[in-house]
């Protein structure tokens, strides 16, 4: 037990105060974080769409995503990430509130691409901002603990907003405005006079040397496109698994709201330590891909029974492929930017997600559509076994412990 407890203290300790302070403010962001859950399942149910229109409206929320990770991370490298990230947070916030009244399907797409934008330029902002408080040996840590604070409130998030579902689809907006006005508000009196540390980078090989563009670096782009294909697959937990559970499972949408909260709750308790031990003993592409390939087990596990108990198992690998991915993939786009150009790369990384963003609610919906859900666990699980070979070719393989551990 003692063991385990200095494990604990071991990957948390070290972090700079703005780090920690970084991560209060995604908390109070992330505990909002309900209407992308619920989104697919407000559009077919209260607003009586098909899954086709359903799947057009979440797929625009992903191109606003795009927009926001160009606008975010140009923004970012010329008015700082400061800027972006308060007036990211408190317009979305607004916009939420502004969105939940609009019902006509083409007003509420447009409505949705703009909210998007605002939103998601927070994203290459805030990475930004990780990499700019972290001391080098720290970036992977301090990425995770990010994401643990993402996650912790994406836990409270989906819980909470089940529950106000199902007495109005209207509170999830009103609810997701209020946190994201209430995190920029924190953010804003807290890091207003913060003074910014920019992390050193360590010794790079050549190929580590970041191009002055990293649309010139067409290795760094094939990693973008890759991180792209995980999160297409990694988002049907948001897209279609809702309506799995919903359609097959015929659950409740507190009971939706549950086991995606389950997601957050893992890699909250998991991901800072997993990632402690991975850094000091493997390279970055070792998990990495085994990150990938086991996406497509936790999907392909869906089609192997049907009871309960395989949502959970299913659910509990989805979470372990998050923590080994995901954390590491922005530590590589740490180790391949510099200072000056963070904000390019980070778009960049952000754009990856965004893309997902809008190609994963077509392909989920359609598949589900044409072929039903059996085919597209199948198809996740194909993709993720090419997914994970393209990473283990790619992320260059170094030797055991030149990885700089976090």
């Amino acid at each position: 037990m003692n063991r385990i407890k200095q494990l604990y203290i071991d990957a948390f300790g070290g972090l700079s105060k703005p780090a920690w302070m970084l991560s209060l403010v995604m908390l109070i962001n992330r505990s909002g974080a309900m209407v992308i859950p619920f989104l697919s399942i407000y559009l077919t149910e209260a607003l009586g769409y098909s899954i086709a229109q359903a799947g057009v409206v979440v797929s625009c929320f992903g191109i606003g995503s795009m927009i926001g990770a160009f606008l975010g991370g140009w923004l970012t490298d010329r008015i700082g990430h400061f800027k972006v990230q308060f007036f990211s947070l408190v317009l979305g916030g607004a916009l939420f509130i502004v969105v939940s009244g609009i019902t006509e399907y083409h007003a509420l797409i447009a409505a949705i691409i703009v909210l998007s934008a605002v939103a998601e330029s927070l994203r290459p902002a805030n990475a930004s901002s990780v990499a700019h408080y972290a001391k080098p040996e720290n970036v992977s840590r301090a990425f995770s603990l990010n994401r643990m604070a993402i996650n912790l409130g994406f836990s409270v998030g989906p819980a909470i907003g089940g529950l106000l579902a199902a007495m109005s689809f209207r509170l999830l907006f009103i609810a997701d405005g209020l946190t994201c006005i209430a995190a920029g508000i924190f953010f804003f009196f807290y890091f207003r006079n913060q003074k910014e540390y920019s992390a050193k980078p360590k010794r790079a090989t050549p190929e580590d040397v970041p191009l002055h563009s990293p649309y010139r670096d067409p290795r760094f782009l094939l990693f973008i496109v890759l991180c792209s294909g995980y999160a297409i697959l990694f988002f049907q937990l948001f897209v279609t698994l809702p309506l799995y559970y919903r359609d097959i499972y015929l659950l409740p949408e507190n009971k939706i709201g549950g086991l995606l909260a389950l997601n957050g709750i893992l890699v909250f308790a998991l991901e800072m330590v997993m990632v402690y031990i991975l850094g000091k003993k493997y390279p970055i592409s070792v998990p990495i891909t085994s990150g990938a390939l086991l996406l497509g087990v936790s999907f392909v596990m869906l089609n192997l029974g049907h009871h309960v108990v395989f949502l959970f198992i299913s659910m509990f690998l989805i979470s372990i492929s998050e923590i080994l991915a995901m954390p590491f993939m922005a530590t590589y786009i740490v180790q391949k930017s510099s200072g000056h150009n963070r904000g390019a790369y980070m778009g960049l990384y952000t754009l990856s997600f965004s893309v997902a963003h809008v190609i994963a609610p077509f392909i989920g919906t359609r598949i589900i559509e044409h072929y039903g859900y059996t085919s597209l666990w199948w198809f996740v699980g194909l993709a993720a076994i090419i997914l994970s070979l393209g990473f283990a070719l790619l992320v260059r393989i170094k030797p055991k412990g030149s990885f700089v551990p976090a």
